[in-house]
């Protein structure tokens, strides 16, 4: 017989005995849920890494202008490589949590990190977007995309890639939402 010290977190004899329950139908609709999420963070880190290396590049010589001298530029090449190396490392907690079945860190925490990291990721993309765009639609009226077409096809090919981007890591943060939502009504991350 074990003394109550041998018990941990408040466990009694009876909690060791009870068997968790887990149908296989709601072990493949986690698996689905948690490929899907995977799936949109990799569309998110693919189009803010292309969208990144878009704007670094697009420099055509020493008689065309370089997006570095533009702010709205420089704002969409930043906030396209923090969400890109962002979503690297919630590839690797999806893939961790694929594979071990568990969070990287405590649930509760795990959850309102994701959210509230896709929410100011997201938000961050699409102000730099929007910022960019403005700058690009202020150069082809003027002078600038006339004389470089490439340099405003390229800036613009990176706008729209960033705004790819946020449209894969604003979906990402419903799920998040959801995961939250159902965190708060079962304690659970998934109302299974």
């Amino acid at each position: 017989m074990r003394s109550p010290h041998d018990f941990r977190n408040g466990e009694s004899p009876l909690s060791r005995d009870r068997t968790h329950f887990h149908s296989t139908v709601a072990a493949q609709k986690l698996r689905r849920f948690n490929s899907l999420i995977l799936l949109l963070r990799l569309a998110s880190f693919s189009f803010s890494l292309a969208s990144a290396v878009f704007m670094l590049t697009n420099s055509r010589g020493s008689g065309s202008p370089h997006w570095y001298d533009f702010d709205a530029f420089r704002f969409v090449f930043v906030a396209n490589a923090i969400v890109a190396v962002y979503s690297v490392f919630e590839m690797g907690t999806g893939v961790w949590e694929f594979s071990r079945e568990t969070t990287l860190w405590p649930e509760a925490f795990q959850v309102w990190f994701d959210f509230g990291h896709d929410q100011v990721f997201s938000y961050l993309l699409l102000s730099a977007g929007s910022a960019a765009a403005a700058l690009a639609r202020t150069m082809r009226g003027g002078d600038t995309c006339t004389a470089n077409k490439a340099f405003c096809l390229q800036s613009d090919v990176a706008i729209g890639l960033g705004f790819a981007a946020f449209l894969f890591l604003a979906f990402s943060s419903c799920f998040s939402g959801f995961r939250v939502a159902c965190f708060l009504i079962t304690g659970s991350r998934f109302h299974l």
